[in-house]
């Protein structure tokens, strides 16, 4: 099983980011935060290539997973997140956690409510995909 996925993007930082973004909220999921940790570590004095990473929710889905007790201890994989990074190459990678594969460990509301986010988030991103 592969815990993480990575696929190049067809766009650049820029517009790959703000095409996902949109995908995103045309899809009823609510982007929590936005993070530019390239931003941050430069704040510290550090320099590295642009690594932005959203976090995004299902809210309806959510509400499924953390309104049970014993579902609760998975609330640590949410929201679901997203990583646009540049490497050196030029080239912009979109990553991303393979929660499909993770879900079918924990059984029961959790593996269909991640399973259900997993797939639309993959097909948020195919059209961006090479």
């Amino acid at each position: 099983m592969e815990m993480f996925i990575k696929n190049e993007s067809r766009y650049n930082l820029a517009e790959t980011t703000e095409i996902i973004e949109k995908a995103l909220l045309e899809s009823n999921w609510k982007i929590m935060h936005t993070h530019h940790l390239h931003q941050a570590l430069k704040n510290h004095g550090f320099e590295v290539l642009p690594v932005i990473v959203m976090e995004v929710c299902r809210p309806d889905y959510s509400v499924k997973m953390l309104s049970i007790d014993s579902e609760r201890i998975y609330s640590s994989l949410m929201p679901c997140r997203i990583s646009l990074y540049e490497t050196t190459d030029g080239k912009i990678w979109i990553s991303r956690m393979n929660s499909g594969a993770m879900a079918k460990e924990a059984g029961g509301v959790t593996e269909n409510v991640m399973t259900l986010a997993f797939k639309e988030i993959e097909i948020i991103l195919a059209p961006i995909i090479k």
